[in-house]
Order: structure tokens, then C-alpha cells, then sequence
């Protein structure tokens, strides 16, 4: 039998389609159940049209025959079929598709759905094949064609027997490489999941004969009645690998909660209910269904970088990308779920996406829809919420830090934060609402604890004022609130910034009056710290406590703390806050460094000093630099009385 060859660019193009359209060999399973899928169709397009087919959509099934003798694999469906002319168009001709010209053809009808647009999808069978057979019967037609090829050398065509109309694609496997195992494809297990990964929701039933085993009826006790070690047979199952119908195309009214979660811990692999489940569907320029998810608890790597972020994505119920990032912002990584598209832009292999005005508009909307259920369980459900923060708030927190502050606006009042006046969790908006008539900032303060926190000497001026501080214990909460700099028209204002804005102009005069009376004092302390500090000053926010730190510039205590505790370039220095030692002029400590300073002991007046710098790195959470001088210099003191 003469060979015929493709009308397309001959060898080249062919290897193309084989050998680089294509990442892995599993997408020739999806692509002929979906060219199968696509024949169905177009027949049960005629029964809506024409009436007189006698057929209904319960007679329509693809299946699957694995022969591991032969090591052949077989799927047949019972659609249109094709004639010969058919056959030498659609399959004798690379990448011309016949579902693309059904489309353009035919206008939209209900309840009719073509997936294939490209014509090499059936190609892909070269992947795992050495020979591809296709033996198809057209609806209607008598007689039925067997078209034959080995690859790019052409195809053969020639009659052969069909009872039923269709199409039978069969696939002689190649031989098993060290590289590449082709038995796996005619194991049913393997076919049974590569069906539900790719093909679950195919519209008709995809069947395959699976061998099972059952207990022989009456084996398991003996004459007497006891029980005994049972027998068992094998049978053979036809079997409905699809679910068929999408959960997500259902109305919301129609499911039950149990039926997300089940559908939820069975698709994504978690032993918990979810936290939240977000049903949409959307119609219009962004044409889409989605089914999306906030997990109970934080999968064991979220936060770290084996964590792979993405939504499925799905174009008319068939599988695209297992993990779509592009769908997603880092900031709502947690998100799992899957997004179900008639309107993508595919590339020619089917596996990715062509990142377009489509993708972005769909991945816009998605975040508004996460953002307004994120809103609604914060106001609705609070102790859910806190849940929600308590497992992925941090990555919220990042999203602010993020893009120099870009998502602010988005995120800002879905943060929550620890009130040192009302004990739990806040949001910003709570705290403004709560500010007093003359309160100027946001205050917070930043630390390892709340309870660390709660024992700082700065926040003593404020607890006096009645006035609220947020306690900051993530490592990026202090960034964020920098980044975003204010929360409407009030700025965020640390609690060990050197100006609280809470003296009155003649507390500020007073206040002047004391360090110029005090200044060779403050000049000789700064002096005996040899640089540790830039400045000694009498402090304003300190009551009972005698000392304590502040920092000018950009950097803070804590930021110092974050930045240093990161891993850092070899030959890297430290980062340094400016720090500012502030010293309580009401406190007996001061009162005595005065006195040492007027009687000329600068020895012990500048140990004094040392002591009282060590003492507020400690307050800090910050190691003293030579614990052992330290140690010294207390014990010098404890015996001089």
C-alpha cells in the first residue's frame, strides 16, 4: 500500500510537534480523551439541531483499553466519527483542526462546548507511540477508513470493518528506555489517575474495564463456624473514571458545605475542612468559574521556598496548569483552588497559558473577590478571621512591606495587631476610632513578646495618657508599618522615636532649660560611651525607670535586631542604629550622676554611664557587647557601697 505524505512541512514540523510542544509525555491522555470529548460533541450538536438522531447525551462514552500483551492502548469513542475525506483532512494535515472550523461554522449553542482549537493535539500520540491507528466510522456512513502512520514518513489509508460508528485511536507503544517507561501507560491505576488529574470533568463518562478483587461468598468460616482466613476471586469492572460534572458549575444553592470539603481535602490532598470556601462565577469581559479555598492551618512549608503558589486552571472543564502562579499575588499565596475559563488564550500544546488581557483581568478580579471574603469574615466572624490571621496574617504583612508599599490600600485593613489597652487583636480602623481628641500618631512598639513588650520604659508616658500602643512581635511588622507611613491621615510613630509629641510648649521649654543647665554632664556620658551612642538626653517619655534607648535615622533598635539576624555577605558589616541613650532627670540614678560629675569623680561617673547603656540594651533584648566588664563593673559598685 502506497504511502502518502503530510501536506505539511514534512519531518521537521512533525518532530516539532512530537518533541518540544510538548513537556511531558502524560498530555497525549488528555488530548485525545479531549479530541474524543470534541467528536461526541459535535454529533450531540446535531441531535439539538436537526431532532432526528434518536440519540440522547446518556449514549454518548469514550473509553479506554490498555492491552499489556500487545502493549497497545486503545480510545474509542462513539461521536461523528470521520469520513475518508475527513481523515485526510483533519489528520493528513498538520495542525489543521476540524473542532476550529466546527466552531467557526456552527454559533454558540447551549450545552455545547468544543475544546480543541489547534489541530496537533492528536500528534502528541507520537510521544509514546511507534504507530498510531485510527480506524473511524462517520455518523450515517456505511463504510468506515483506517488511517495508519509510523511517524513522518506519511500515513496509509484504507477501509476496514466497523459495526458502530466512531473512532478507535490505537496507540502500539514504544519500547521501554532506561529514560522512559511506556508501560505505565497501559497500568489502570496510572490511566485512572491521569483521567482524574487531567480529564475528571469531561462532560461524558470515560470508561475502562479495572480488574478488582472481592471475598468468596461463605469463605470465611470453616465447617464449624469459625472464622477463618477468607478466600478471594478477581472480576473485572467497567468502570466510570470521571466525575463529569464540575462542582463549580453548580449553583452554590445546589451544594452542600460537606460537599466543598470533601471536594477540597480530595482535590488538594488535606486531611482538614477548609477555613473558607469562595464560589464565584463571572460573566462578561472576564467570562469565568471559580472554586477557591483559605486553608484551616498553614501547609508545613508555606513559609518557606519549596512552597509553590498557583490556583488550577481549567479551560472548559479540561486541565491546562497544575499550578497557575500568574492567577494569584504573593501576598494570597495561602489560596488553593482552581479557575475554570471558556475565554483563554491557550498556546498551541494546550499546557500553558498565553499571558494576555484575559489572564490579568481574571487574576484582578479574583483578588477583589479574596480581599471583600477576607473583609466579610473579619466583620462577620471575627474568631474565624483571627484564625486566619494567626496562620497567614505574616504573608499579609509582606504584602504591605512588598512592591515599596503598593498593595497597601488593599491590605492595610485586613491586619490586625495587638492592643496594649484592650488586650486582644485590633485593626487599624478599631484603634483611629478609639484615639483620643489630642493623640497626634498610631503608636506601637516593637518587641519579642507581648509580654516583653508590655514592660518596656518607653511605653509608660503613654499608659499615663490613656493613650494605646500596638505591640509589634513579627520581625516584619515594623517594615510594613514604615512602608506604609500613615493609616488615613494619622502617621505611625514608634514609642522609642525621640519625639512622642506629647510634651506642651512649656514642657518642651522647661525641658530645654534642664539639658542646657545639664549639658556638660550629657556631653562627658555620651564621651564615656566612645561612640556607642550618638547622643545622651534627658528623656521626656521615661517615669519610673531610669534609662532607656531610642534611635534617630531610619533604623530602629528592632530593625537593627531583623537586619542582623539575616544571612550576610562574607566581609558584610553589621547594620548599626544610631542609638540615643535617654536618661529620666526625675530619677534618683540622675541625681547621683550629678553629684559624682560636680565632685569631679569622672571615673565613677563614667562607669555609671556604661552601666546604665548596658542596662537599656538589655531592656531592649539586645546582648551586651563584654558581659564580663559589665559583670565587673557591677561588683566594683556592689563594694563601694
Amino acid at each position: 500500500m502506497a504511502i502518502k505524505q503530510f501536506k505539511a512541512e514534512s519531518k521537521r514540523l512533525l518532530d516539532l510537534m512530537i518533541n518540544s510542544i510538548y513537556t511531558h509525555q502524560e498530555i497525549f491522555l488528555r488530548e485525545l480523551i479531549s479530541n474524543a470529548s470534541d467528536a461526541i460533541d459535535k454529533l450531540y450538536y446535531r441531535t439539538l439541531s436537526d431532532g432526528d438522531t434518536g440519540l440522547n447525551r446518556e449514549d454518548f462514552s469514550i473509553s479506554i483499553v490498555p492491552d499489556k500483551e500487545a502493549r497497545t492502548l486503545t480510545i474509542a469513542d462513539n461521536g461523528c466519527g470521520m469520513t475518508k475525506e475527513e481523515l485526510e483532512n483533519n489528520l493528513g494535515t498538520i495542525a489543521k483542526s476540524g473542532s476550529l472550523n466546527f466552531k467557526k461554522e456552527n454559533e454558540p449553542k447551549e450545552d455545547i462546548e468544543i475544546i480543541g482549537q489547534f489541530g496537533v493535539g492528536f500528534y502528541s500520540a507520537f510521544m509514546v507511540a511507534e504507530k498510531v491507528t485510527v480506524m473511524s466510522r462517520a455518523f450515517g456512513a456505511e463504510e468506515a477508513w483506517k488511517w495508519e502512520s509510523k511517524g513522518a514518513e506519511g500515513y496509509t489509508m484504507e477501509p476496514c470493518e466497523m459495526q458502530e460508528r466512531g473512532t478507535r485511536i490505537i496507540l502500539a507503544l514504544k519500547p521501554n528506555t532506561d529514560e522512559n517507561n511506556y508501560d505505565e501507560f497501559l497500568d489502570t491505576y496510572r490511566l485512572k489517575e491521569l483521567v482524574r488529574k487531567y480529564s475528571d470533568y469531561i462532560r461524558y463518562p470515560i470508561r475502562m474495564d479495572v480488574e478488582k478483587s472481592r471475598m468468596i461468598e461463605g469463605t470465611d468460616k470453616d465447617a464449624e463456624g469459625k472464622y477463618k482466613t477468607p478466600e478471594y476471586e478477581t472480576y473485572t469492572e467497567n468502570e466510570v473514571l470521571n466525575s463529569m460534572v464540575p462542582l463549580w458549575r453548580k449553583n452554590k444553592s445546589e451544594i452542600t458545605q460537606e460537599e466543598y470539603n470533601q471536594f477540597y481535602k480530595d482535590k488538594f490532598h488535606d486531611f482538614s475542612d477548609p477555613l473558607l470556601v469562595i464560589h464565584s462565577s463571572t460573566e462578561g469581559t472576564a467570562t469565568y468559574n471559580a472554586l477557591l479555598f483559605i486553608p484551616s492551618q498553614a501547609p508545613f512549608d508555606y513559609y518557606s521556598r519549596d512552597y509553590e503558589k498557583g490556583l488550577q486552571l481549567y479551560s472548559n472543564g479540561v486541565m491546562i496548569m497544575q499550578k497557575c502562579a500568574d492567577l494569584l499575588p504573593d501576598y494570597f499565596s495561602f489560596v488553593r483552588g482552581l479557575v475554570d475559563s471558556q475565554d483563554l488564550s491557550l498556546n498551541i500544546s494546550r499546557e500553558m497559558l498565553q499571558h494576555d488581557r484575559q489572564l490579568k483581568l481574571i487574576a484582578g478580579r479574583l483578588e477583589k473577590k479574596i480581599k471583600s471574603e477576607l473583609e466579610s469574615l473579619l466583620n462577620h466572624n471575627r474568631e474565624k478571621y483571627e484564625t486566619f490571621f494567626k496562620n497567614f496574617g505574616l504573608q499579609l504583612k509582606y504584602g504591605i512591606y512588598a512592591d515599596y508599599g503598593m498593595h497597601k490600600d488593599l491590605l492595610q485593613d485586613l491586619l490586625l495587631f495587638y492592643s496594649s489597652s484592650e488586650k486582644k487583636l485590633v485593626t487599624f480602623k478599631e484603634y483611629v476610632s478609639r484615639m483620643k481628641e489630642d493623640q497626634k500618631y498610631i503608636y506601637y512598639a516593637c518587641g519579642e513578646t507581648v509580654e516583653r513588650i508590655d514592660l518596656l520604659p518607653q511605653t509608660e508616658a503613654l499608659k499615663e495618657k490613656g493613650y494605646e500602643i500596638l505591640y509589634l512581635t513579627d520581625n516584619v511588622d515594623e517594615f510594613a508599618l514604615r512602608m506604609m507611613m500613615k493609616y488615613g491621615e494619622k502617621e505611625f510613630r514608634s514609642v522609642s522615636a525621640d519625639d512622642l509629641g506629647l510634651e506642651t510648649e512649656e514642657e518642651k521649654k522647661e525641658a530645654a532649660k534642664q539639658v542646657e543647665e545639664n549639658k556638660d554632664l550629657l556631653a562627658f556620658l555620651k564621651d564615656s560611651l566612645e561612640g556607642k551612642v550618638k547622643a545622651v538626653i534627658l528623656s521626656q517619655k521615661l517615669k519610673s525607670h531610669p534609662v532607656c534607648l531610642s534611635t534617630e535615622g531610619a533604623i530602629s533598635m528592632e530593625m537593627e535586631k531583623v537586619l542582623n539576624s539575616m544571612p550576610m555577605p562574607e566581609g558584610g558589616e553589621k547594620v548599626q542604629a544610631q542609638r540615643v541613650l535617654e536618661i529620666n532627670a526625675g530619677h534618683p540614678i540622675f541625681q547621683k550622676l550629678c553629684a559624682l560629675y560636680a565632685a569631679g569623680d569622672k571615673d565613677r561617673t563614667a562607669k555609671y554611664a556604661k552601666l546604665l547603656y548596658n542596662q537599656a540594651l538589655l531592656i531592649e533584648g539586645v546582648s551586651v557587647e563584654d558581659p564580663l566588664a559589665f559583670s565587673n563593673d557591677i561588683c566594683d559598685l556592689m563594694v563601694e557601697g
